[in-house]
């Protein structure tokens, strides 16, 4: 009975050692596939309008009427082919042949995180459209972020400034908030809108941090903190603060405001920017009187207006995540939701 139980034990012992190299490697080729790198999502949104329209239509008339008027479409739709075919081989003989389409509208998603790290997606997305955009083409981003780090929104607004030096009208739509470093990127647009009761503005500059000195002298903790140059570091956590700290600081975050202030002088000369500039936010009805935005409508509207004359297309950048980063995306995305409440409430990040 002992053998047999010392048997069991070793059996256990080897289950266990074999399971954890299996492991092991699955980890490896699990993190080998995932650095490959992303791809383009590309969803027909005209023809996804269409489906729906016909599955509602399918329970709303016979069957007779549904099949008289598919049978018109289709010979519509022939007719339509051949005269795009005479067109292409005219064109041949004439050695200027060119592919001909209709309009299109480009329509991109951007859901800023505290450190906009969307913006790598957004860059990728931008070059796509640019690559293929032709005349008569447009662009419409469903913008929703409630601001973050400087640069992050520096460089998130300037992809978006491509597409206006392309010279591609670009529609920005605020369903529900575009504040702070949001609204530096929604000021972009051609044409900003947003939806009734959308949160717009927030047109302001803020840091802040504990100071934990008092606390570490308390319990006799020395902190130590060493630079070269005077102001490498001013406010600190650990250490004493003093007011000439606080007040380059303070002298730096006012940079930062004029800097945001010109940005949006720059993109909207109409705006009153200084009556706007004071931190505070307003729902869409009341952004429209004060500038902020050029009209009450939200993204769905434009999309289905869109799909009765354009070749509506939704173009989604998905980057392949490693594995270290599918395993913390949870906790980072419950740390951007508790960020972007504390936002909401007024302790926004830097912008």
């Amino acid at each position: 009975m002992e053998f047999l139980l010392d048997y069991g034990l070793f059996l256990a012992k080897i289950v266990t050692v074999v399971a954890a190299i299996i492991a092991v490697l699955l980890l490896v080729k699990a993190s080998k596939e995932s650095s490959a790198k992303g791809e383009l999502e590309i969803v027909n949104l005209t023809e996804k309008h269409k489906e729906t329209i016909e599955q509602l239509e399918s329970r709303m008339y016979d069957d007779a009427f549904l099949k008289a008027r598919h049978k018109a479409e289709k010979k519509s739709e022939k007719s339509k082919h051949k005269s795009a075919e005479k067109e292409i081989k005219k064109a041949a003989k004439e050695g200027s042949l060119e592919a001909k389409r209709e309009p299109h509208l480009f329509v991109l998603d951007f859901h800023g995180s505290i450190d906009a790290k969307e913006v790598g997606s957004l860059r990728e997305e931008v070059t796509a459209i640019l690559a293929v955009a032709k005349e008569g083409d447009e662009v419409l981003l469903r913008l929703e972020s409630g601001g973050g780090m400087v640069h992050g929104y520096g460089l998130a607004s300037s992809q978006l400034d491509r597409l206006k030096s392309a010279g591609l009208p670009l529609t920005i739509a605020v369903d529900k908030v575009a504040a702070s470093g949001g609204y530096m990127m929604a000021c972009i647009a051609d044409k900003l809108v947003s939806a009734p009761f959308a949160v717009v503005g927030s047109i302001g500059v803020i840091a802040q941090l504990p100071n934990f000195n008092k606390l570490l002298k308390k319990n006799d903790i020395e902190f130590e903190q060493l630079t070269a140059g005077e102001f490498k570091r001013t406010l600190t956590m650990f250490g004493e603060n003093t007011d000439k700290a606080r007040e380059k600081f303070r002298s730096e975050l006012e940079e930062t405001h004029v800097l945001f202030k010109d940005f949006i002088r720059d993109h909207r000369p109409g705006l009153d920017v200084d009556s706007v500039a004071t931190g505070e936010h307003w729902f869409g009805t009341k952004a429209k009187e004060l500038g902020l935005v050029d009209e009450i409508i939200t993204s769905d509207d434009l999309v289905t207006a869109a799909c009765q004359d354009k070749t509506v297309l939704s173009v989604h950048y998905v980057q392949k995540k490693k594995l270290a980063e599918k395993l913390s995306g949870v906790m980072g995305e419950a740390a951007d939701g508790v960020l972007l409440k504390l936002a909401s409430r007024g302790r926004r990040p830097i912008v």
